[in-house]
């Protein structure tokens, strides 16, 4: 298969990451932008089909497994390269241990203390913390309207939570659940800025991709087996479904759109996607499992909204 110029399988051409933040969207990115977060926001709810008889670190296993298949054979019978020295597979074995296995292992478990709402709004951090590490670890300076679409977008999330998070308090359960979702979302973003530097060291995104959940898959497999966990599946049409969608759709197809479109518009606006797969996520919910709309909702949507185009609309056409 050739491979054409720009993509995803093509490192971004000799343009540091700090310009990546700060051209102008294009109608790729704007549906890379779109299918990410389509994806990723129903696969809230196929997680909440996942948990429940089948141990969380099976799930991964099970889950991971199908999609290295997918991606190990998109590699093969493209004709990408498949062959890497050994200091390549330690990057791509942190890849997989934070992005393919802990970060969602660490939701898992935090679905347990706190509700799927809550999840989200904890996840939807990822688009600060990633400005804040590519600041550190990059040495990119968002602008400030950038940073303030981040800051808008993050209250307006709080907002929409906020009698929720107010019924639960800080303390308990709901300590633990932070605390195990904070975790998630800082193995999502490390492994973010891991998977970023890969690409402008010239490794194709694919294959190092494909090799990260290979990874990932091994290291959720050792997790199951140290912890004496039993392989099982669930066998309904509910659990087999989510299974098939977040293996193939938010794994294999929503993950590559997400880290073609973090190699093409910079982490900052790349993790701003993560701020609105709660909106989506409610909107899923408000279908299918009866959410209601409140006037603290309604208004966390609007500042969300005004948050998320300032940063898309960062740089003028």
């Amino acid at each position: 298969m050739t491979i054409q110029s720009q993509s995803i399988d093509t490192p971004i051409p000799t343009s540091p990451v700090q310009n990546a933040g700060e051209r102008s969207f294009e109608p790729r990115d704007y549906g890379l932008y779109v299918l990410t977060v389509i994806a990723w926001s129903v696969s809230w709810f196929a997680i909440r089909l996942q948990v429940g008889t089948v141990p969380n670190e099976v799930n991964l296993v099970w889950r991971f497994a199908i999609a290295t298949v997918l991606m190990i054979a998109w590699v093969v019978f493209s004709g990408r390269r498949i062959r890497f020295p050994l200091r390549d597979h330690v990057r791509f074995a942190a890849l997989g241990i934070l992005l393919f296995s802990s970060n969602f292992l660490f939701f898992y478990y935090g679905a347990g203390y706190l509700v799927s709402g809550l999840l989200s709004v904890v996840f939807s951090l990822a688009s600060v913390v990633n400005i804040m590490l590519a600041a550190i670890a990059l040495r990119e300076r968002p602008s400030p309207r950038v940073l303030a679409g981040g800051i808008l977008g993050f209250c307006g999330i709080a907002l929409m939570f906020s009698p929720e998070i107010a019924a639960h308090g800080l303390s308990g359960n709901t300590m633990v659940g932070l605390l195990l979702c904070v975790a998630g979302t800082l193995c999502f973003c490390i492994g973010n800025q891991i998977s970023a530097a890969g690409l402008r060291k010239g490794l194709p995104l694919i294959p190092m991709s494909a090799w990260g959940m290979v990874y990932g898959t091994l290291w959720s497999t050792l997790l199951a087996l140290l912890l004496g966990r039993p392989f099982i599946i669930e066998p309904t049409v509910s659990y087999i479904a989510s299974l098939l969608f977040l293996a193939v759709i938010s794994t294999v197809i929503a993950f590559s759109a997400y880290l073609t479109l973090l190699a093409r518009i910079g982490p900052a606006r790349a993790g701003y996607a993560t701020v609105m797969f709660p909106i989506f996520a409610l909107l899923v919910s408000t279908v299918l499992e009866d959410y209601h709309w409140s006037a603290y909702a309604l208004a966390g949507l609007v500042f969300v909204a005004i948050g998320n185009v300032l940063v898309i609309r960062t740089c003028k056409p």
